[in-house]
């Protein structure tokens, strides 16, 4: 008889996950051509940027952020250490207030509007288009 070994896993992230936009693969070409040109130039210690992204790709600014500025100072165990500081949801920004504002509709109304990609083919006004949350942060 043969044995059974149970293998958990999280589909947290699968779960959530859709097919890419075009924006999305914009902005991820965008990224990974900035970081070959960062490497390339020598620019070692660098993150890829693009910047102006609610703008269409032709406007996009690319570029490079020392990773040091992105760094901050915080006590971990005992001693300071250089750490990149936690992105947390913003409660006062454009997109947790509008969400807070529209949520009790959305939760019985069929008017959501879905914040990620909506699909890879068709009209540039549907397809090129980034996600309603960085639409509301950028505003």
């Amino acid at each position: 008889m043969g044995k059974f070994a149970a293998q958990h896993h999280f589909f947290g992230y699968e779960g959530r996950c859709a097919a890419p936009s075009n924006y999305d693969a914009d902005y991820c070409y965008s990224l990974g051509y900035t970081a070959a040109m960062l490497i390339a130039n020598g620019k070692t210690g660098y993150m890829s940027s693009v910047r102006n992204t609610t703008a269409p790709a032709e406007q996009w600014i690319a570029g490079g952020v020392p990773i040091t500025m992105m760094m901050n100072m915080e006590r971990r165990h005992g001693e300071m250490k250089p750490v990149i500081q936690k992105a947390l949801v913003k409660l006062d920004g454009t997109p947790f207030k509008t969400f807070a504002a529209n949520r009790d509709a959305w939760a019985t109304n069929t008017d959501y509007v879905y914040p990620g990609p909506i699909q890879y083919f068709g009209p540039t006004e549907v397809c090129d288009q980034p996600t309603k949350t960085l639409q509301l942060e950028q505003q």
